[in-house]
């Protein structure tokens, strides 16, 4: 089996708001809460294990594909960029039964973000989630600049934005972004 990228902070940013919430009231977090959060990671760190997992799993490929996991590293645009393609899109893998059988591939905003978190191995999917309406943690300050000036700045494109670069990668890896109007 291919390494799979992750991040280490994967599945934190609720966890550390509850803990921070409580501690604020001081108060003692819930162990059952807590232990649904080891849960979490725990399923999060096996969810590749068997490999009938990596069929039909473009979230598989793009986490263990060395060449767009550099382009992902080495490109907070790029990065950006993959993670609004995801956003209200829908892939199919370019083979026979798939397409026959219209099996597609598919994932919420949220999980998105965390994708890309775990292809450049740092941060949760909070540090991604709507970065195409005004940057990463907020970076668009409309006082200097507009919003079109922002993204040409940036390079960052509006959730379900599919740039012409990432669809051609995506197709090397063997995906197809479906067309919304079949």
């Amino acid at each position: 089996m291919s390494k799979v990228s992750k991040s280490p902070d994967r599945h934190t940013f609720q966890k550390e708001g509850y803990e921070q919430r409580l501690a604020e009231k001081g108060e003692t977090p819930s162990e059952a809460y807590l232990d649904y959060f080891e849960k979490i990671l725990y399923e999060h760190d096996h969810k590749f294990d068997d490999p009938e997992t990596h069929k039909n799993n473009m979230e598989y490929e793009l986490v263990t594909t060395d060449w767009i996991l550099e382009k992902v590293r080495s490109s907070e645009s790029y990065a950006q960029n993959l993670y609004a393609a995801m956003c209200n899109n829908q892939f199919q893998k370019r083979e026979l039964w798939p397409i026959l059988a219209e099996q597609t591939w598919s994932c919420t905003w949220r999980y998105s973000g965390g994708i890309v978190a775990d292809m450049r191995q740092e941060g949760d999917y909070i540090d991604w989630y709507c970065s195409g309406m005004g940057g990463l943690a907020g970076e668009w300050d409309k006082d200097v600049e507009t919003f079109e000036q922002w993204t040409a700045r940036t390079k960052f494109v509006s959730e379900g934005v599919v740039t012409e670069e990432i669809q051609k990668d995506l197709f090397e890896l063997g995906w197809l972004v479906m067309d919304e109007d079949k």
